[in-house]
């Protein structure tokens, strides 16, 4: 293999590798520009109060579905212990 050949290949090799980064890049900022516009939209809901009574509500009613989950989870742990 001469040098112009190793040459030839290595630039061209950057050359993909550039293109390749680029496409990242692009991805990269076009996810960051949609995350920073739904942050936007979502601070601009939470100024009207139906909205953030709604998301609110929405929280605690997860956490009521998981306290009695486990609240469940412990009952059934505590009648497998009774019967042993």
């Amino acid at each position: 293999m001469s040098i112009k050949n190793f040459f030839k290949n290595a630039f061209h090799d950057m050359k993909e590798s550039t293109k390749a980064q680029h496409e990242v890049d692009k991805a990269n900022f076009a996810a960051a520009k949609a995350e920073s516009k739904a942050q936007w939209e979502e601070a601009k809901a939470m100024g009207k109060p139906d909205t953030r009574k709604a998301m609110l509500q929405k929280q605690r009613d997860e956490q009521i579905a998981a306290a009695n989950e486990r609240r469940a989870e412990a009952e059934a742990r505590c009648e497998a212990a009774k019967k042993k």
